[in-house]
């Protein structure tokens, strides 16, 4: 993907925190190296620094093993991300449909091997790269320029009944976890991709995925709420005592995808001092739900408008989904960053907003969940 032309220098030198990315898929395929420019997929070093990305939450995402031979070997390069998105969510619209759960073993497996493809990547990184387990790392990060990767788990299919790999995966540096991803495990009900369609699609968390969330909260590990259906938000609600945190979802309001939030759901999280970052899916942006990569920046304007009006101004962040959904061709790839932040300036958001939803507001909820 070309690279885009920043919309000024100044938007440039705001350093932009992710909320969102499925990057570490991309790296699992081997469609690139995260140290070299690439025109595949949205993120690598040459183009976050480029667009004035300084990290984000980086998810170890398993994809199910019936559409694994469209994601290796040639096939791999025929598809880009665009494509490799829709056809993944078409999978998991009909919840009556959805392919059968996958194993413990295979889930474990995948997600083992990306997190030691991040290990590796940080080694061969020379310090330009830290895994982040502290609000304090983080924020350290932020000052110095080094890439901040945060280390997050979108469904858990690879965490054991008996929680055992929680702890290992914790112990790696796990900081975030998805429950689900939009399809059922074991710990609860993933919300399946509907335009238009309510998010209340049916039961939420297990007994089972309770005891996770309860477990989490001990580790003070942040529990994403993203991709659960509307009955598993409020069971993670009613059990939390942390911030909530939509990572990477939009305004129902504007646009009545599945994955997006409603009104109700907003207050929650704005009661709770949480946060929700903006999703740059072209489907969870648009009032129509067309998935046209000639999406206007003014959409995405439109959401943060109102997630600013309904929750504060600093209870709101991005949450890409880079490498994993289909952009605005205004953004395109990571390089495009500085559009948005272009936007948004001519709406009148000052520095100081700005810096609040490129970074500070994630800084500020990490605090809180992780501890200082």
């Amino acid at each position: 993907m070309a690279e885009n032309q920043p919309a000024d220098d100044t938007a440039t030198r705001i350093p932009i925190f992710d909320g969102h990315n499925d990057t570490l898929l991309g790296l699992d395929r081997g469609d690139r190296s995260f140290f070299e420019r690439s025109d595949e997929g949205h993120v690598d070093l040459p183009r976050a620094r480029a667009g004035g990305l300084a990290g984000g939450f980086f998810a170890v995402f398993v994809p199910d093993p019936g559409i694994e031979p469209d994601l290796t070997g040639d096939k791999a390069e025929e598809e880009d991300i665009d494509t490799v998105a829709v056809r993944i969510s078409d999978r998991y619209r009909d919840p009556a449909a959805m392919p059968p759960p996958m194993s413990l073993a295979y889930a474990q497996s995948r997600a083992m091997r990306m997190i030691a493809n991040l290990f590796r990547l940080e080694a061969a990184a020379n310090g330009a790269v830290k895994i982040v387990r502290t609000a304090a790392e983080l924020q350290h990060c932020l000052a110095t320029g080094t890439f901040a990767m945060e280390l997050h788990i979108e469904g858990a299919e690879a965490i054991d009944p008996d929680l055992d790999a929680l702890e290992v995966f914790y112990q790696a540096g796990l900081r975030s976890l998805g429950i689900t991803w939009s399809r059922p495990n074991r710990f609860g009900y993933g919300v399946p991709f509907g335009f238009p369609s309510s998010p209340d699609t049916g039961p939420g968390l297990t007994d089972l995925g309770k005891a996770l969330v309860r477990a989490c909260n001990k580790r003070r590990v942040l529990i994403d709420l993203s991709h659960l259906n509307e009955q598993g938000f409020w069971d993670v609600a009613a059990i939390t005592g942390a911030p909530l945190v939509a990572t990477h979802s939009n305004v129902h309001a504007i646009s009545p995808s599945s994955r997006n939030l409603t009104d109700k759901q907003l207050d929650a999280i704005r009661d709770s001092d949480g946060l929700v970052g903006l999703n740059f899916h072209v489907g969870f942006l648009r009032p129509d739900g067309e998935r046209s990569a000639e999406t206007p920046l003014s959409v995405m304007a439109d959401h943060l408008d109102y997630l600013i009006e309904r929750l504060g101004v600093d209870k709101v962040g991005l949450g890409s989904d880079f490498d994993g959904a289909m952009m605005p061709a205004a953004i395109g790839d990571a390089t495009g960053l500085p559009h948005l932040i272009g936007e948004l300036r001519g709406r009148g958001y000052d520095d100081a907003t700005l810096r609040l939803i490129a970074a500070e507001n994630w800084l500020r909820v990490l605090e809180v969940t992780w501890g200082s």
